[in-house]
């Protein structure tokens, strides 16, 4: 460890360049020695090593014990002006030798100022404890607070709660953060008095994610009842810092978006209906022990879960099939070179045993959990139901596909776990779950704006576009819906479920089933309904229904808002066709003037459920007609399904379904 430091600290005023400075207890060189020129080498060498960096962070030794010279260096990652971060590491050294002059330890913190310094630390000492990373997990000795004297408006236990959620949040996705472990992330504006709260988070980046979370929680524990409610504030410490304003004082764009209570949940007045989909996230931080007891009972915890992990792997390897299924064992194998196989223990572990209070809601596969890796990243768990009518070929199916896909748009899967009868996926976790979510909730729309929605929108056609042509392997996803549409902090649209997607060599983009028809009544495709034959434009289909549901906020389907017609299409095509397509849209879109766009947006999905499928465009198509605006577009015919009308006897089909939660799985049979 670096030994207990003098903690002589310049408090400044809250501002762009606040400084501070802690002198070492572990004595003093004396001029010319050689632990002087040892300093010097390492003050003209580790600013360069720093700034070339991609990590723009440096560790160095200068020199035998016993005047060796420890140090190390990390500029902010939100800063990439690489002799500006070389220059603030001179810099510091500079300060460290004026501030604490022959101090054989020092440390310094540079905030980021767009006039002078990028934002840096610098520490040294002749104790090689300095470059240990168990410097994260213990000790105050290097520690530094500074915070604003001004309050942040509004009541305080939503205050107190906000910040919690939001130093949280940031503390997680820095620790997820691999190239640097650092973050910048923001929380909106909470009713007209709380304002839009920034954050950032950095760890040396030679941490593991287990120990910079824990760092990184150690600090955010120290924000009490008090300082939480404060217009800002920093917490440092050697390996890792903290920091939130009312005003944005880093650089670019902010790296994640933390949700805030309101921003997720209505009113509790307003929660009637399908509006209690959302609970208020209200966080009650109790902080009963001095913070050290709470810091030691994190890192006992830690290590559990450490040993708990090791004996489980132990045992993989002398039982060889912890994680078996009778036809399972190849396919783990196959896939232990994609991504993670994960121990059953280690799944029980992360989601408290299945807990209800870590249940996000239910899926055609079976429930899907929140759950917390060791390291501090959160994942959803998705644990077929056995009941569910899905099996080992489903699970197999989903397994095979997602771990070899690479898109933004398309759901990302961390590993997987068999054993006996249990049959596991790990996905990252998206905070704000569905698209359903948002699209037919009263409360939920209204977050939704016109920018939104068209981004998400494209985002689906850009997601299938990869599987219909750009994949390793040409995919037919057959089940796009809503609730098959998961959006991150960002609302970013990720495509998942692929528990019924079909591959096909890159000559072939089309088949039949010669087993029942598998999907959700109101977007299948009429030849896929009818005949059980599918192909890349049945995914077409499906996209233009759910891009007409996105537009409208109303469902395909079991809605009586269509009127002479049972379904959206017939309604949304007659509407087009006598200029009255305004009315389809959400009424929360009206008022802004995207009119064009939404028109035009309308016109490319009644394109997409044309009931001919060589009538439909392939994605490439829709892609290049959603992203050139001057593009020409033809007129569409009316669409699949049109006659279905309200009373119209003609419109009645031998379709016999069952829901399985919310898949319908069908069986049809031909007029």
């Amino acid at each position: 460890m670096v030994g207990v430091l003098l903690l002589l600290l310049l408090l400044m005023p809250l501002s762009a360049s606040a400084t501070a400075q802690l002198c070492g207890a572990d004595g003093n060189y004396t001029v010319n020695s050689t632990y002087q020129s040892n300093l010097a080498v390492l003050a003209a060498t580790l600013p360069n090593n720093t700034s070339s960096s991609p990590q723009l962070f440096a560790t160095a030794t200068a020199g035998q014990a016993p005047d060796a010279v420890y140090a190390l260096a990390l500029c902010r990652g939100d800063f990439t002006n690489t002799t500006a971060c070389r220059d603030c590491v001179v810099a510091s050294f500079q300060h460290a030798q004026q501030s604490c002059p022959n101090h054989k330890g020092a440390i310094v913190y540079y905030d980021y100022d767009p006039t002078q310094q990028p934002g840096c630390l610098l520490g040294f000492s002749s104790d090689d404890g300095i470059l240990s990373s168990a410097s994260s997990l213990t000790g105050n000795d290097t520690l530094f607070q500074y915070w604003n004297q001004n309050g942040i408006p509004g009541d305080p236990g939503v205050v107190a709660a906000a910040v919690q959620d939001l130093l949280n949040g940031t503390a997680q996705y820095a620790a997820a953060a691999t190239e640097r472990r650092f973050t910048t992330a923001f929380m909106d504006s909470i009713g007209s008095t709380i304002p839009t709260l920034y954050s950032l988070a950095p760890c040396t980046p030679d941490l593991s994610a287990g120990d910079c979370m824990a760092c990184l929680r150690r600090i955010v524990g120290m924000v009490n009842a008090t300082t939480s409610v404060r217009l800002g504030g920093r917490i440092f410490v050697l390996r890792c810092n903290i920091r939130f304003e009312a005003n944005l004082f880093y650089d670019g764009k902010s790296m994640q978006r933390i949700l805030s209570p309101s921003s997720i949940a209505p009113a509790p007045a307003q929660m009637t209906g399908k509006s209690m989909w959302i609970q208020p996230w209200v966080i009650v931080i109790s902080i009963a022990a001095p913070v050290a007891v709470v810091a030691f009972c994190f890192i006992l915890y830690c290590r559990r879960l450490r040993t708990s992990y090791r004996k489980g792997k132990v045992a993989l390897r002398e039982k060889g099939s912890t994680h078996k299924l009778e036809e399972g064992d190849e396919l783990v194998r196959e896939m232990e070179a994609e991504f993670s196989v994960f121990d059953f223990l280690q799944i029980l572990e992360a989601t408290s045993n299945f807990s209800e209070e870590n249940k996000l809601g239910e899926g055609g596969f079976g429930p899907v959990y929140k759950g917390y890796l060791p390291d501090g990243t959160e994942i959803a768990v998705k644990r077929l139901d056995s009941h569910s009518g899905q099996g080992f070929i489903e699970f197999k199916n989903e397994v095979e596909l997602i771990a070899k896909f690479q898109h933004r748009n398309l759901v990302k899967l961390m590993g997987c776990c068999s054993q006996e009868e249990e049959k596991i996926l790990v996905y990252e976790y998206l905070p704000n779950k569905s698209l359903d979510f948002f699209i037919f909730d009263e409360n939920g729309k209204s977050l939704l704006d016109w920018n939104k929605r068209i981004s998400v929108i494209e985002g689906i056609a850009e997601g299938l576009l990869y599987l219909h042509k750009h994949s390793r392997l040409r995919v037919i996803h057959r089940d796009l819906k809503p609730s098959n549409i998961l959006l991150d902090n960002e609302m970013i649209p990720k495509i998942s479920d692929f528990g019924l997607a079909k591959i096909f060599s890159s000559n072939n983009t089309d088949g039949n089933t010669t087993r029942r028809v598998v999907g959700t009544y109101g977007y299948m495709a009429p030849e896929y309904a009818s005949h059980g034959m599918f192909s890349i434009k049945s995914d077409v289909f499906s996209f233009g229904v759910l891009t007409l549901e996105i537009l409208s906020g109303k469902r395909n389907s079991g809605s009586h808002e269509h009127g002479d017609f049972i379904n959206l299409l017939g309604y949304a095509w007659q509407l087009f066709e006598e200029g009255k397509w305004i009315e389809l849209v959400d009424v929360s879109l009206l008022h802004k003037c995207h009119s064009t766009d939404m028109m035009r947006c309308i016109s490319i999905a009644l394109l997409c459920v044309q009931e001919n499928s060589d009538d439909r465009p392939t994605m490439l198509d829709v892609v290049a007609m959603l992203s050139n605006k001057t593009m020409i577009l033809r007129h569409p015919n009316h669409p699949a399904y049109f006659n279905l009308r309200v009373g119209n006897e003609e419109a009645s089909t031998s379709t016999k379904s069952c829901s399985v939660n919310d898949v319908t799985m069908s069986e049809v049979n031909g007029r």
